[in-house]
């Protein structure tokens, strides 16, 4: 797997899962609205941990900047 997340990107993320998981352990969110924000923030974890997003892959995107000179 090629990565194709910059860091900005990784942080946002990481932060927005933060957001998320701490609504739902307090439980402002709760019921099925909760269990979707926790699955989303434990993806959105996941794909920060590694650095690659399957739907950037699928849409062609990529926010990882390209490195030039290197072989």
């Amino acid at each position: 797997m090629k990565k194709n997340m910059g860091n900005l990107d990784r942080i946002i993320r990481i932060v927005l899962a933060a957001i998320a998981a701490t609504l739902y352990f307090t439980q402002t969110l709760t019921g099925t609205l909760g269990l979707v924000a926790l699955v989303v923030a434990a993806v959105f974890l996941l794909t920060s941990a590694v650095g690659f997003c399957p739907l950037y892959r699928l849409v062609g995107l990529s926010t990882c900047p390209t490195s030039t000179g290197q072989a």
